[in-house]
Parts: C-alpha cells; sequence; structure tokens
C-alpha cells in the first residue's frame, strides 16, 4: 500500500467507526473501516483480541498491497476499549460481532442503542436472525439494520443489507452509501427472511454435501474439487442465473427452464433430510479435512486464499474490454475513487528534490529471500511519476478527457536491499521539460537514515490517447512545471543520472 505525501481530501462519509466483537467477521471490519481511513475503537473482552485483530489486519494489509496500488488513505487510528460504552461514544458506525445468539444480540445492541450518537448508523453482522427481532429492545429501532458480510471481509465486497420493520429507509440509504465509499457493494434484501440470501444458498449445498460425504458418495476433497474446478470458477464472475442463461443456448433462460426445469422433480437430492452430525461422521469430515490441509495452518490457508481472491478480482477488473466485471468492475471504480481523493500538497519546496511518496514495505512486497521484490521498486517510482503528474493537473479528469503522459524509456538501478516493515520515502528531480516531454530522475530511500537503495531514471512522453500519438501539453500543465524545472535546473546533476540521453530541443526551463 503507497501513500502519497499529498494531502488526503475525506474519503468516506463517515470518520469513526466502533466495532463490538473482534473475530473473525469483527476482525476482518476492523481492518476494512481502517484501510478505508476511518478510526476504529474496539471492544472485545476476548483475552487475546488485540493479537487476534493485529493478525487479521496484517493478512489484510497484506492483501492490500497485492490488490491494488492506487494511493489509499492514511490509515484510521485503531483504539482498544475497556468498554462497549467507551467504544461506542462517538462512532458514526457501531458494527456488532458478537457471536450468533439472539438473547446476546437483542442485549449487546440495547447497550450500544443506549450509548452510541443519536444519529449513528447500527449495524448487526448477523448470518441469519431477523433484523425484526434484533429491534426489540431498541430505543431507537429505526437506526438498527443487519449488515452481512462474507469472509474475508476486507475483500469479499458484498454485503446484504437487511431492514427489519422498524429501520428507516434513511438508515438503508445511508448504510449503502458507506459500503460504497469502502469499496464494497451493499446489495439490499427487499424483505427480511431468516438467514437471508447468500446464506440460504449455502445451507441448500451445504446440506446436500454433507450426505455425499456420509454416503461415501467422494471424500471432502474431491468435493471441494468439484466446486473449484468448475461452476466454482462461473459463479465468481456471473452468478447463477446468468450462467444459466449462457447454458440454454440462444434461446437463452425460457429455453433452459423449459429444458431442465422437469429435473427439478426427480429424487435427485436431499435438501428437505437433514444429516445427522454424529460423532462418527464429525470425526469422518474432521480427518479428511486435515488430510486435505496438508498440514497447513489456518493463517497460511488465509493467506494463500487472500492471494487466490486478489489475483480473481484482478483478472476480473481487467475482463470486458478492461471495463471490468461484477466484483472486477467494483474494484476498479473504487480505485478510481481512491485516486480522485488524492489532492496536490499545499506546499512543496520545489527547490529540492520533491518528496512526493512515503510508504513502507509490507509482507506482500518481500520474495523468498526476505527482501523488497524487485518490481515493488519500479511500482514504488510508478506511484511517485503518478504523485508528480497530480501535482501538474494530470489528474484522473485529465486523463479521462484523452490526455496522458505515457512512460518510453525507464533506467532502474538496484543499490541496496529494502526490508519487510522499513519506511520507504521517493523524491523527484526533474532533469529536463519540453512541450512534448519529461526526463526525471527518482531516487528512493529506506529506513529512518534515509538509506538509498534505488534510482529511476525515466522520460514520458505527453500523448492524445484518443489520437494515439504525441501531443504538446496545454499550457495549464506546462505553466506548473516550469517553475520545478527551473528551480531544479539550479540543482546538482544526480549521480546516476544519464542512461536516457538528452534530446534535440529538450532544455531544463523549457
Amino acid at each position: 500500500m503507497t501513500h502519497t505525501t499529498a494531502s488526503t481530501t475525506a474519503f468516506a462519509p463517515i470518520t469513526r467507526a466502533a466495532c463490538i466483537g473482534g473475530g473473525v467477521i469483527g476482525g476482518g471490519w476492523i481492518a476494512r473501516f481502517l484501510l478505508a481511513g476511518i478510526d476504529v475503537k474496539v471492544f472485545d473482552p476476548h483475552p487475546d483480541a488485540q493479537r487476534i485483530v493485529g493478525e487479521v489486519l496484517a493478512n489484510a494489509e497484506r492483501a492490500y498491497g497485492l490488490l491494488t496500488s492506487v494511493p489509499l488513505p492514511p490509515r484510521g487510528r485503531l483504539t482498544f476499549c475497556a468498554t462497549l460504552e467507551e467504544a461506542v461514544r462517538d462512532a458514526e458506525w457501531v458494527q456488532e460481532s458478537v457471536p450468533e445468539r439472539l438473547d446476546l444480540k437483542q442485549r449487546v445492541l440495547g447497550e450500544i442503542d443506549a450509548t452510541c450518537p443519536a444519529q449513528a448508523l447500527i449495524g448487526s453482522s448477523t448470518s441469519g436472525l431477523l433484523p425484526s427481532e434484533l429491534q426489540t429492545t431498541l430505543t431507537h429501532p429505526e437506526r438498527l439494520f443487519v449488515a452481512h458480510p462474507y469472509n474475508p471481509v476486507y475483500l469479499l465486497p458484498l454485503v446484504e443489507i437487511v431492514g427489519g420493520r422498524a429501520t428507516a429507509p434513511a438508515t438503508i440509504a445511508r448504510a449503502k452509501a458507506v459500503l460504497d465509499a469502502i469499496g464494497m457493494k451493499g446489495v439490499v434484501i427487499a424483505r427480511e427472511i431468516e438467514a437471508f440470501v447468500g446464506d440460504r444458498l449455502l445451507e441448500a449445498l451445504w446440506r446436500e454435501a454433507l450426505w455425499l460425504i456420509k454416503d461415501d458418495i467422494c471424500d471432502v476433497e474431491t468435493l471441494d474439487d468439484v466446486i473449484r474446478y468448475s461452476f466454482g470458477l462461473r459463479w465468481a464472475q456471473m452468478g447463477l442465473f446468468q450462467t444459466y442463461r449462457i447454458a440454454g443456448g440462444e434461446a437463452g433462460m425460457r429455453h433452459f427452464l423449459a429444458q431442465f426445469g422437469p429435473c427439478l422433480q426427480w429424487p435427485w437430492t436431499k435438501l428437505t433430510d437433514v444429516v445427522d452430525l454424529d460423532d462418527a461422521l464429525v470425526e469422518k469430515i474432521g480427518a479428511q479435512s486435515d488430510e486435505q490441509a496438508a498440514g497447513l495452518s489456518i493463517r497460511e490457508l488465509e493467506r494463500i486464499r487472500d492471494e487466490n481472491l486478489v489475483g480473481i478480482l484482478q483478472a476480473l477488473k481487467t475482463g470486458h474490454g478492461d471495463r471490468g466485471w461484477g466484483a472486477g468492475k467494483l474494484l476498479g471504480d473504487f480505485e478510481a475513487r481512491l485516486a480522485a481523493q488524492v489532492a496536490p500538497a499545499p506546499a512543496l519546496d520545489i527547490t529540492a528534490p520533491l518528496e512526493l511518496v512515503e510508504t513502507r514495505v509490507s509482507p506482500a512486497w518481500v520474495d523468498y529471500n526476505g527482501h523488497m521484490t524487485e518490481h515493488r521498486y519500479l511500482q514504488v517510482f510508478g506511484d511517485t511519476t503518478d504523485a508528480l503528474l497530480r501535482l501538474i493537473g494530470v489528474d484522473i479528469a485529465y486523463v479521462q478527457a484523452g490526455h496522458s503522459y505515457y512512460t518510453v524509456e525507464t533506467h532502474l538501478r538496484h543499490l541496496d536491499e529494502g526490508k519487510l516493515g522499513e519506511e520507504l520515502r521517493s523524491t523527484c528531480q526533474i532533469i529536463a521539460v519540453d512541450d512534448k516531454r519529461l526526463h526525471v530522475f527518482y531516487r528512493l530511500f529506506a529506513g529512518p537514515e534515509r538509506r538509498e537503495i534505488a534510482t529511476a531514471e525515466q522520460m514520458m512522453l505527453h500523448v492524445d490517447t484518443k489520437a494515439g500519438r504525441a501531443s504538446p501539453s496545454p499550457e495549464p500543465v506546462m505553466a506548473r512545471l516550469r517553475p520545478i524545472a527551473l528551480a531544479h535546473a539550479r540543482l546538482e546533476p544526480p549521480a546516476g543520472a544519464g542512461g536516457i540521453p538528452a534530446r534535440r530541443k529538450e532544455t531544463a526551463a523549457a
């Protein structure tokens, strides 16, 4: 994850959240909020709560380092509180993620409702309890709703939003807006029903899967293989009905229903028959699951899962003619909003190389040698280019209007190794500019001692992206570039520069 030194404007509609419960789901909510720049206060009486949340957050930061190179807002402040009241006192959104017991949730939600600010949103992570039942103990039930996410919350974007009988429509609209701002997909369920939509589908599949294992039709690994090598891949990007529409051929869904509808009358499944999870079946499934895991710990499996999800999301982001598809389009839209939120710093010292990027070597950036992977150096320099371009007015709106700078030549030098957790700072010195070219030199420093670990020299060309050819930079861009170029012309030429020879007409001050 990269943060430019330019200021970041307000990103989410809220700035303060409270999470009650920090387990698998609660920890995922905490990470999702924090990485969106939202301060989070946590209450969880579990003695290992801070360790568990810390491990979930570390995995989330690693995953985001793989997921996107777009600058994120500065990470929110994490605070662990001794009481529930302290955690929710100034929250704008309170997310309850305590164990799935109606009496417990009603008690906890009652305490939240009695203590949090009057305008705060209250979401419950319940996977199946009716919001109307959860509202019975509240003085202000109109602000409570179900916000049912999927694990890992920091990567999977879907949240089922379910209102109860007393939930105000404005509450649903506000919740959806917050989720949209933090890169999630709030899907409003029209009527409350036990287990909502997602878990009802999963329950049907799970019930049938248990019978297939109990009856020795297959083992757990075979069953998982059937899902992950076939329809699971289709579901990841088209869901159920759109997949079956294609299966109907040119005649579409109506033909599919006519052809396969009669199968629903055949006694294939045991969906209405509940399997007896006796000790023998539990041991059978547990032993097969242990064998399938092949010694991998839960944390190792989580990291493998996250890497695979990142790959799928990235593939979906670049699909459909680079317009994105499904969750990938959602990611692309989220990145575009992130980039648009970064504003130029109000005052930069242009008499020295510009300090444009601050970041840290995340776990996702480290290779098998324990050092920063080669392509991550180039990524940081690319982030520095983006920060420079925003500084001179070449932002998302400029690019969407049909112009940009393209890098046409790069010379990269690796001088030292970036180590896990080290702070990084990247500087930019303009070598020369003219109306079409921008010649820059970057230096990357690590640690508090500012150890120089890499340099990059780049030549960029201003292009008309619609015409597909070089074009002169407009005067507003040149007006921002000239003062920096003139100031940098007075600096000593950086050591290591010269990999890109000066071109005819190129001058330091243009």
